[in-house]
């Protein structure tokens, strides 16, 4: 009987003394290189410097609001239209290829308060300070037709917010409710409250399209069914959430924008603790929105910042700030998932590029190719020590440097308090509470 068996000669790899050199197994095909690994390497850091040298995520500054831009929304049909509304009830229609406005409505009195663009993208929705709802043409009237809403509304109540479905001609809106409107009735067809005194956002899921929820200022985000006559569930968290964003590949995640400086992502099935929490703010996250791919979202915040995170990641990939701008209001991310525009304080929107470092306009086969391979060598040397400082290193503001150093001491600080405390109690006292379970107070169904 024959046995195969793997015969190995040690004096091909044995060294006879200590001072010999280390003898290295040679593959001698000629297509292979024998430094083809230091050489990716090398080209994995050139790649992730040229990055940085050409991140240039600033496009584009719309100038042209009076007051603090308080709302923006997409165009659900139209990659270059962009919708915006004023804090004093100016709404303009801008056309983001050539950045300039190309229709300005005195829409409300005070307070634009929040837009939306119906499904098919033929009107569009603004809410106000002077409790009313109105539809407006997409299209702008003929020269010297005065500009004359379509329908209005009038409300019992201030409104803070609102949403349209995707499918049909239903609306959302909050203010001391939340109301489902039917677009040929002057009445909301259901109202839904759970003992909150006001919402401050109402979102529809863009998947599961019965599906809505909303921030109340008790601190909570509830959820609601249309199909239902009740409220769903509602999670209560240690501080109030600004608003929230529906994943839109993912039906049952949404990611809420917190007063406590962070982002939460939530399964909605399981609300006791979120799946993750996300935490490179400074100060109060005041909207989030999530690309289309479902895979990023961004943030703008009160320190003058905007934020990318990668959905899984506790911290952002991307930060973005200039000097003039100020406290950041309201944030989208363009439909093509090319671009972010933001609104803010000082009477501006900004447009900046979602991947700082891409080149824009057509590119040849040669580049393409080029950006692909570099691309893999980065993620495949994203570990190694110097690609990754170079790749995560961002110049910040000095009062975002020095606040986030603070917090970082306050944390330090909290953390050895807890753990001096539990020292010193019965054990089981003081229970261990883990970073995601310490900021949800209860689930109310």
């Amino acid at each position: 009987m024959k046995v195969k068996v793997l015969s190995r000669n040690p004096d091909d790899y044995v060294r006879e003394t200590k001072y010999d050199i280390q003898r290295v197994p040679r593959n001698y095909d000629p297509t292979l290189n024998p430094f083809e690994v230091p050489r990716e390497y090398t080209r994995a850091m050139n790649a992730t410097k040229l990055e940085r040298v050409l991140a240039k995520p600033f496009l584009a500054s719309l100038d042209g609001h009076r007051d603090a831009v308080n709302c923006m929304a997409k165009h659900s049909t139209s990659l270059s239209t962009l919708l915006s509304g004023a804090c004093d009830g100016e709404v303009k229609v801008w056309n983001l290829t050539k950045h300039n406005c190309v229709r300005t409505i005195q829409a409300h009195e005070g307070f634009v308060r929040g837009m939306v663009v119906r499904f098919c993208g033929t009107s569009f929705y603004s809410i106000g300070d002077d409790k009313t709802i109105k539809q407006w043409n997409m299209e702008a009237p003929g020269y010297g037709v005065e500009e004359e809403p379509i329908n209005t509304i009038l409300g019992k109540t201030v409104f803070t917010g609102l949403d349209h479905h995707q499918k049909n001609g239903t609306f959302a809106t909050c203010g001391q409710t939340v109301d489902i409107w039917d677009e040929q009735r002057s009445t909301p067809i259901r109202s839904f409250s759970w003992g909150v005194e006001s919402f401050s956002s109402v979102r529809f899921n863009p998947v599961e399209t019965e599906l809505l929820a909303s921030c109340a200022s008790d601190r909570s985000i509830v959820l609601y069914d249309m199909r239902e006559s009740m409220p769903l569930k509602k999670v209560i968290m240690t501080m109030r959430s600004n608003t929230l964003s529906w994943n839109p590949m993912e039906a049952f995640y949404f990611t809420c924008a917190n007063e406590d400086y962070n982002l939460y992502t939530y399964d909605m099935r399981y609300l006791e603790k979120p799946v993750t929490v996300h935490m490179d703010h400074v100060s109060a996250v005041l909207d989030v929105d999530y690309s289309p791919t479902g895979r990023e979202f961004v943030s703008a915040s009160f320190d003058k910042s905007i934020r990318i995170f990668p959905k899984e990641n506790r911290n952002s990939r991307e930060v973005y700030h200039t000097k003039r701008m100020q406290h950041v209001v309201c944030v989208k991310w363009s439909a093509d998932n090319k671009y972010v525009m933001s609104g803010s304080d000082e009477m501006n929107i900004r447009l900046w590029k979602a991947n700082a470092a891409e080149k824009l306009g057509v590119l040849s086969h040669r580049e393409k190719l080029a950006a692909n391979y570099n691309q893999k060598l980065k993620e495949k040397f994203q570990y190694h020590p110097k690609v990754k400082r170079i790749a995560r290193h961002r110049h910040l503001p000095k009062h975002i440097f020095t606040e986030a150093k603070e917090h970082t001491v306050m944390r330090e600080a909290r953390r050895r308090k807890e753990s001096n405390v539990r020292k010193h109690s019965k054990p089981g006292a003081v229970p261990m509470l883990s970073e995601r379970e310490k900021h949800v107070v209860a689930v109310v169904k």
